[in-house]
């Protein structure tokens, strides 16, 4: 089992960002994610998927356009969302998928 597969599989949500290093508006989301992160702290993980170094990934999630945003839980996908998103609403939908403490 890979890190990413790990990684959604877990109850707390996993924000994935597909992107690719020569999209201008994949570069404007990076700083969105750093401040995403720094208000949902330790009750989410974000992480970055270049679409072109995993291709595989890149079409077993159907990803056409970049960025492509999708948060997972417990394996599922729960959210998505193509195209510049902001850092409220990044945290508005990973906090609508926060686990409880009475699930451990």
């Amino acid at each position: 089992m890979t890190d990413f597969d790990k990684l959604i599989l877990e109850e707390k949500p996993t924000l994935v960002d597909f992107f690719a290093t020569w999209c201008g508006p994949c570069q404007m989301q990076a700083p969105i994610l750093e401040e995403t992160k720094k208000r949902v702290g330790e009750n989410a993980n974000i992480i970055k998927i270049d679409i072109d170094q995993n291709r595989r990934l890149a079409a077993q999630y159907n990803v056409r356009s970049v960025p492509t945003l999708i948060i997972f839980k417990k394996g599922e996908a729960v959210w998505r969302e193509a195209g510049l998103q902001q850092a409220d609403v990044l945290e508005r939908k990973l906090k609508e998928h926060y686990g409880t403490k009475s699930d451990e």
